[in-house]
């Protein structure tokens, strides 16, 4: 896998917008994990996956109301559940690289399958920069409808992102790889050259 460049973290970190970015700078062809979460989580339901069919059987109350990390947990195993899944579609591109991004590169996964510190880093937002932009994004009320405590709801999901992202920062240094936090005072240009530096693109 030398050619595909791995972005992991958490969401709202800005992980998507550094990818399109590279994918544009330098002919890469981008694979972006959440486009296919739900496919994923159909097979893995089917496949007999636990979280993954639990997941299928939940409704956004007995999602965002439960403890946030009790959601911590389950987000971590449910991403080690759909993992061979997204690695066997990025097998079926064809080109001649690959930048590819989502919460599913969990670094402790990453190692397990031999992927170089310069071919995967993760991005994570500090607690303030991510509730403060998901806030200002639209569709963050549809995923709540249906929870009869939409405040209390959306304080579980933002506190089981602060838990996820401490988590993945500490897999990046129990096993070595690059991590960057995005606490909104670097620019997107200069989260970018971080990147471009890490990987060794462009040389």
């Amino acid at each position: 896998m030398t050619n595909i460049y791995f972005i992991g973290g958490s969401p709202c970190s800005g992980k998507s917008t550094v990818a399109e970015i590279l994918a544009e700078k330098y002919d890469l062809y981008y694979f972006k994990v959440d486009d296919f979460l739900e496919e994923y989580t159909k097979m893995g339901a089917a496949k007999g996956c636990e979280i993954c069919k639990k997941q299928e059987e939940m409704s956004p109350e007995t999602i965002w109301m439960r403890e946030p990390q009790l959601q911590c947990e389950e987000e971590f195993a449910f991403y080690e559940e759909v993992f061979e899944f997204v690695l066997e579609d990025l097998k079926k591109i064809d080109a001649k690289g690959i930048i590819t991004e989502g919460a599913a590169y969990l670094p402790k996964l990453m190692k397990a399958k031999g992927i170089w510190s310069d071919h995967y880093l993760a991005i994570m937002p500090t607690a303030e920069f991510q509730i403060e932009h998901y806030k200002q994004r639209e569709w963050v009320p549809y995923v709540l409808e249906g929870c009869s405590d939409k405040e209390k709801a959306f304080s579980n999901w933002m506190n089981r992102d602060i838990l996820f992202a401490k988590e993945v920062q500490r897999q990046c240094a129990a096993e070595q790889y690059h991590s960057i936090i995005n606490d909104g005072n670097v620019t997107v240009e200069q989260m970018v050259e971080k990147v471009v530096a890490c990987f060794g693109l462009g040389k």
